[in-house]
């Protein structure tokens, strides 16, 4: 099982950031919430702060992080443990640096964008926070 971490990150104006997987990767082009893998010695809140500056340029602290949900999901290939958190406060201007694109989606229309199924499940959970 993988377990992974993802971020909501939310804008002054109540939207949610969502980044394109690059065509070339697993589950490419799909549209997630930012994040990756715990790597060793890692805590989840230390995994999404380096995940957060390698994929978007963008610095926070543990501090700034809240947990809101898990999705368990089982692909074809491998079955995941997805731990979301959100976080309101963080300095830079997100870029993608290995997303091929990002886009500020209001929750309202999350469902419009063609996700993995383990980041659907949070869907209604940040509908209902925001």
């Amino acid at each position: 099982m993988k377990v992974v971490v993802s971020c909501a990150l939310i804008d002054r104006d109540g939207r949610i950031l969502l980044s394109k997987r690059p065509d070339d990767t697993t589950m490419g082009g799909l549209w997630e919430f930012p994040g990756g893998k715990i790597e060793t010695n890692e805590t989840a809140e230390m995994a999404i702060v380096r995940e957060l500056k390698e994929e978007l340029d963008i610095d926070t602290h543990e501090s700034c992080l809240a947990p809101v949900n898990f999705s368990s999901y089982q692909y074809p290939d491998f079955q995941i443990l997805l731990l979301l958190f959100i976080c309101r406060k963080w300095q830079g201007i997100p870029r993608p640096l290995f997303a091929s694109k990002l886009k500020w989606v209001f929750a309202n229309d999350l469902r419009k964008y063609d996700m993995p199924k383990a980041n659907k499940d949070f869907i209604s959970n940040l509908q209902d926070l925001l």
